[in-house]
């Protein structure tokens, strides 16, 4: 095994309680003031009707981007402080040796506060095979990851309060340590390509220097920077579609396709929302527009975890390694976690 050091962390410049206290009271004068802000610009700067469905459209728009990117860059900027103390090696080395139904429900949790893009689902995968991580267990937390993290939390949070967002998370915690054992049942580890086992035992192990809190809060500040700045266009169409949803789309269609009166609304919605790939951010506002125009809570949560879960590009990357009867089983596994969450809270919250 072979052993590397990091270099020290950059030091974060200058007065570091200073800068803090300036940006948490710039954020909360921002928090207040939006609201009314976009208020103004939409009906007496812009002159809209009150009402119409033009100006409720673009009030939805002007209200939520502002409010979505400051829940982004305050709440996710904390978050990632305290996901500092859980980097990947740390989360590997956690689970490696664990029982089955302790390492899927440890995967599950991890899941939430280590997120990723389809992008990272390969390096991710051989990472957890490297640590000899069982296969039910690396599948629990690749669902759980993109499923249930920690943007979608805080947005759903902030926009709906704390009901709704730990409802979300106990149905995606639920489907992901499910479909991990369910998977890890199956065994199905013929289908892992032979060069990812090959790789058991010959990883690196990043030893850290350790950080201090301004190197944290340096560190933290440059994710929540980068990760605005990826998911941006996300927000930003999802925003729109949310705001046209909100504005023009019938309340009696969207009951007709979504609304407890049809029977197969919710896998008529997984099926729609399977090409539509997006990160949870990115359907946050939809989700809000949605339930606006009456659509229930478990036919929403089921369309929202099927765009981040059951994603074609995300598939057709994890083929690098796995073969498609097992990504067939991953994707049936999920998409059958997946209804059976949306009926259960559609028949539980009336």
């Amino acid at each position: 095994m072979t052993t590397l050091r990091l270099g020290a962390a950059r030091r974060f410049q200058p007065p570091l309680r200073l800068t803090v206290g300036v940006s948490a009271g710039a954020w909360l004068v921002a928090w207040f003031a939006e609201a009314p802000l976009s208020d103004w610009l939409t009906f007496s700067v812009l002159g809209l009707e009150r009402g119409s469905q033009f100006g409720e459209a673009v009030a939805f728009f002007l209200l939520d981007v502002p409010k979505v990117l400051l829940l982004l860059v305050g709440i996710i900027t904390v978050v990632t402080l305290i996901r500092g103390f859980f980097p990947p090696e740390r989360v590997r080395a956690a689970l490696a040796g664990r029982g089955r139904m302790t390492g899927t429900v440890g995967a599950a949790s991890f899941g939430i506060v280590t997120p990723f893009c389809s992008c990272s689902a390969v390096p991710l995968f051989i990472g957890f095979v490297e640590a000899g991580i069982p296969l039910g267990v690396t599948f629990a937390f690749l669902i759980s990851s993109p499923m249930v993290n920690e943007v979608a939390l805080v947005l759903l949070w902030g926009l709906f309060g704390p009901g709704i967002a730990l409802v979300y998370m106990a149905a995606g915690l639920t489907v992901a340590i499910v479909g991990g054992l369910v998977i890890g049942r199956l065994g199905m580890e013929r289908y892992v390509e032979d060069y990812v086992w090959a790789l058991q035992g010959k990883g690196v192990t990043l030893v850290a220097a350790p950080l201090t809190w301004e190197d944290r809060i340096h560190d933290a500040w440059a994710y929540t920077k980068d990760l605005v700045r990826r998911i941006a266009p996300y927000l930003l169409i999802g925003i729109g579609i949310g705001a046209l949803i909100h504005g023009y789309a019938p309340t009696d269609l969207v009951a007709a396709i979504g609304g407890r009166s049809n029977p197969l609304a919710v896998p008529i919605v997984v099926l729609i929302a399977i090409p539509l790939y997006s990160n949870a951010a990115g359907t946050i506002p939809i989700v809000q527009a949605l339930l606006g125009k009456g659509m229930p809570l478990g036919t929403t949560l089921a369309f929202m975890m099927a765009i981040t879960a059951i994603s074609l590009p995300e598939f057709i990357i994890l083929r690098r390694v796995i073969r498609w009867p097992l990504i067939a089983a991953f994707a049936a596994t999920v998409t059958i976690g997946i209804l059976f969450i949306g009926y259960l809270f559609n028949f539980l919250i009336v």
